[in-house]
């Protein structure tokens, strides 16, 4: 179904080199100006931590978008950028995920989806969603898919973190490591990148997660068996980096890139579509909906 006209169906499709490269070039200067002012103000590292493992998280945002080709009009140049920029520092693998994430758009919700073991256990308790993300931020559910990795067996989600070699992640931790050195903060890559990248990034990666689909449709329409859920300042900066809240209409136009995803918001919007898609006003609406109180006792 269409749910905007060709023309701006084709005007929302355009990749643009100069947004590609100020969209890697910004998540880098975050997260570059964040363990700045950590290794200059120390007791500021805490907050820096959220934003490094929110712009880490940003990496992988943009790594998706190089995913779908839609990064940059050259392909050798998404493909290079999506894999040693964005998808290699946090240790994916931006081609391995494109085969992987695909087949999520080709059967999203049914029982050929990868990512349905992510979303089909909900609604949970809130007492079961505060475990996970108490997991999440102590390392946890880190250390769970390393030895996933390690034993080749599969937890959910971690098909997302399948790469076809190490080198990729080992290089170019090895130069950011050297850089910090070189400026005698050596402990900086251990405190302001390694331990935001172990902790909140995946809390921020399960957020994100439950927004996308839980408690969604399981039929073929991406208005409602995907969600997009309206951020304020405080939520894009810590969780919703780079347009990623507006999901529906990545499923809807899976090749429109990132920045263009409100704009295809209001065309779609414009045509009263709105009305039917699932939307959620915050995160917190989200959680609440894909969350059960405990039972009162009898």
């Amino acid at each position: 179904m269409e749910y905007i006209d060709k023309q701006s169906q084709r005007e929302l499709s355009k990749r643009s080199n100069l947004w590609g490269a100020w969209l890697v070039f910004h998540v880098w200067a975050v997260i570059g100006a964040a363990m700045f002012i950590g290794i200059t103000y120390p007791v500021l590292i805490p907050l820096c931590i959220l934003i490094i493992g929110s712009r880490q998280h940003g990496m992988a945002i943009l790594m998706h978008d190089s995913a779908h080709a839609a990064l940059f009009k050259n392909r050798r140049v998404n493909d290079f950028v999506g894999q040693y920029l964005l998808a290699g520092p946090y240790g994916g693998d931006m081609l391995s995920y494109r085969r992987y994430h695909l087949q999520h758009h080709k059967f999203t919700q049914s029982a050929d989806d990868p990512d349905l073991p992510l979303s089909a256990k909900f609604p949970v308790s809130r007492e079961s969603l505060c475990r996970k993300f108490i997991r999440d931020i102590t390392g946890q559910t880190f250390l769970r898919l390393l030895m996933a990795r390690t034993k080749k067996t599969n937890v959910a989600g971690s098909d997302a973190f399948k790469r076809r070699s190490p080198w990729p992640m080992i290089m170019i931790n090895l130069v950011m490591f050297a850089g910090l050195t070189a400026v005698g903060a050596w402990w900086a890559y251990f405190v302001l990148w390694l331990l935001p990248l172990t902790t909140w990034f995946f809390a921020v990666l399960r957020l994100r997660n439950i927004a996308e689909h839980a408690m969604t449709s399981t039929d073929d329409n991406p208005l409602t068996h995907a969600r997009t859920t309206r951020a304020n300042i405080i939520e894009r900066i810590f969780f919703a980096p780079y347009w990623v809240n507006y999901h529906v209409e990545h499923h809807a136009y899976m090749y429109v890139p990132c920045f263009r995803l409100k704009a295809l918001h209001r065309h779609m919007t414009a045509q009263g579509h709105d009305k039917t898609m699932e939307i959620k006003d915050s995160y917190f609406d989200v959680l609440r909906h894909a969350t059960t109180p405990r039972p009162v006792p009898a």
